[in-house]
C-alpha cells in the first residue's frame, strides 16, 4: 500500500482525491481583431490559460471577468460562458460537448480541437494566444469543490504558475501512442496547480471544510481515517480516539467537512479503490480487503452505487483510456 497516498492529509489532497479526467479536450486559439467563442460543452470544470494578450470571460448570469497574460481561469458548474476580446462582443463560434465546434447556427464545423504539430507560436507579438481545457471527471466532481469556487476563479500570474510551456504545447499536439492519457494528466496537473494557488492565495476566504484539517477535534479524526481506511472504524471508536463524545464528533465533523464521519470514510475508501483498480492484476477481493470492505460483493455493490458502473467496467474503461 502506498503510504504517501494514505498519510497525505492536507485539505486540497482530500478534496481532489479520486478526481480524474478522461477524454480531456484542449483548444488552442490564436486570435486577432474582434473575436468571441461561447462554450456550451457542459464540463463541470474547465480551464482557460492566457499565454499572451488579454480576454474577457463572461459566465452565464454573471459579470465579465478580465484575464491577462499568464492568468489561469477555472470555470465550474457546467453552465455556458463566453470568452471574448471584449465583454460586448457577440460570439460567432460555439464549443459543444466533446469539443465539437460549430458556428452559432449549429452548422459548419469550425476548426480542429488542437492544431498540428509546430503550430504553437508562443512568441507572437500581436493578438491573443489562449489555451482552454475541457474537463471530464470520471468519478464525479465533488460538490464541495463546486460550492467553494465562484463560476470563474481567476488565478493571477503573480499568484500561481501554471505548468504551461512550449514543451507542454508541443506534447499536446503530438498524435502518438498514449496521447489521450497525456492530455488527461496534463489537464489534471493544470487544475491542481491552479486550485492550489487559488486556495492559498493571500486573503483567501476558505470554506469551513478547508479549515477542518487544523481543527483540534476533526483534524485528528480525518488523519486517522485517511491513514488507515481499512480499519473497522465505528463512530464510537473514532470518538474515543479523539477524546470527545459521539454526538460532539458527529456534529462538529459534519459541520466542517460537510458530511458525517462514516459517510466520509466510505467515500475515501471508494476513491482509494478506484486508484487500486488501475493497478494491473489486482483482484476485486484484494481491493476490497485493502480499503476495508468485508468482501468483494459488498465492495462491488458500494462501488456501483457511487460510480454508476461496476468495478470491472471501471477497470476496463481505465485500461482503454490508457492505451
Amino acid at each position: 500500500m502506498d503510504p504517501m497516498r494514505l498519510t497525505s492529509t492536507d485539505p486540497l489532497t482530500d478534496l481532489l482525491n479520486g478526481v480524474r479526467t478522461s477524454g480531456a479536450v484542449f483548444h488552442r486559439s490564436s486570435l486577432t481583431g474582434s473575436w468571441a467563442a461561447r462554450f456550451e460543452d457542459g464540463s463541470p470544470l474547465a480551464l482557460a490559460v492566457l499565454v499572451h494578450g488579454s480576454a474577457w470571460i463572461t459566465p452565464q448570469d454573471g459579470d465579465p471577468v478580465r484575464i491577462g497574460p499568464g492568468d489561469v481561469a477555472v470555470l465550474c458548474g457546467g453552465a455556458p460562458y463566453v470568452i471574448a476580446d471584449a465583454p460586448d462582443t457577440e460570439p460567432d463560434v460555439v464549443i459543444h460537448h466533446g469539443g465539437h465546434c460549430t458556428n452559432v447556427q449549429g452548422e459548419e464545423p469550425v476548426g480542429p480541437r488542437v492544431p498540428g504539430a509546430g503550430a504553437w507560436d508562443m512568441e507572437e507579438a500581436d493578438g491573443t494566444l489562449l489555451l482552454s481545457g475541457l474537463y471530464t471527471v470520471d468519478s464525479g466532481t465533488p460538490g464541495r469543490l463546486l460550492a467553494a469556487l465562484p463560476p470563474v476563479a481567476v488565478v493571477e500570474a503573480n499568484v500561481g504558475v501554471c505548468p504551461v510551456s512550449r514543451t507542454t504545447f508541443e506534447e499536446i499536439t503530438r498524435e502518438e501512442p498514449g496521447q489521450q492519457i497525456l492530455l488527461d494528466r496534463a489537464l489534471d496537473l493544470m487544475l491542481i496547480t491552479a486550485l492550489r494557488a487559488w486556495f492559498t492565495r493571500p486573503g483567501a476566504q476558505v470554506p469551513a471544510w478547508y479549515r477542518a484539517h487544523s481543527d483540534p477535534v476533526v483534524g485528528p479524526a480525518l488523519r486517522m481515517l485517511r491513514t488507515d481506511p481499512a480499519h473497522p472504524w465505528t463512530l464510537p471508536a473514532l470518538a474515543a480516539k479523539t477524546g470527545v463524545s459521539r454526538a460532539h464528533l458527529a456534529r462538529r465533523f459534519t459541520a466542517l467537512v460537510g458530511r458525517p464521519p462514516m459517510t466520509y470514510l466510505r467515500e475515501q475508501r471508494l476513491a482509494l479503490a478506484a486508484d487500486l483498480l488501475r493497478e494491473p492484476g489486482t483482484t476485486l477481493a484484494t481491493v476490497a480487503d485493502r480499503v476495508g470492505f468485508a468482501n468483494a460483493f459488498a465492495f462491488s455493490a458500494a462501488f456501483k452505487r457511487e460510480h454508476g458502473i461496476s468495478p470491472s467496467e471501471y477497470r476496463m474503461r481505465e485500461t482503454r483510456a490508457a492505451t
